[in-house]
């Protein structure tokens, strides 16, 4: 199982990348751990939610279903979606090939300071360990 150090991590196996850009606020992108596509086996649907979606942390902001289960993806951050992946409803899949790279869920604009809207999240030595003990 991969996690990547230049992330952060929610305790309900969702990550979130503060992405690069001098935009109005900050724009995280979302996705699943490998530790969670791993222990959801071959994913086959992906709802996410709509452009424009106010989000609060740890509200349902969509699910994914594998054939052995459904699960509530949830946000890591406040703010508004941005962008969805619209690839993954043809392909949902991808999220088990590349849970980190392609197989992102959710792009959330932040408005705020300037400053990591990610930060009070886990890192990846503290989810790595979290996944272990789980």
């Amino acid at each position: 199982m991969t996690t990547p150090d230049d992330r952060r991590y929610t305790e309900q196996h969702e990550w979130a990348l503060l992405q690069p850009g001098e935009s109005e606020g900050a724009v995280v992108r979302v996705g699943i751990t490998d530790h969670a596509q791993d222990a959801l086996g071959d994913i086959v649907f992906v709802q996410l939610p709509e452009v424009g979606t106010e989000v609060a942390p740890g509200t349902p902001i969509g699910e994914v279903e594998s054939t052995k289960s459904v699960s509530d993806i949830y946000a890591p951050v406040a703010g508004v979606v941005t962008a969805a992946n619209e690839a993954l409803t043809d392909a949902p899949e991808t999220i088990n090939a590349d849970p980190y790279g392609e197989g992102w869920l959710v792009e959330i604009t932040v408005a705020g300071d300037g400053g990591d809207p990610t930060g009070a999240l886990l890192d990846a030595a503290a989810y790595q360990a979290l996944a272990d003990a789980g």
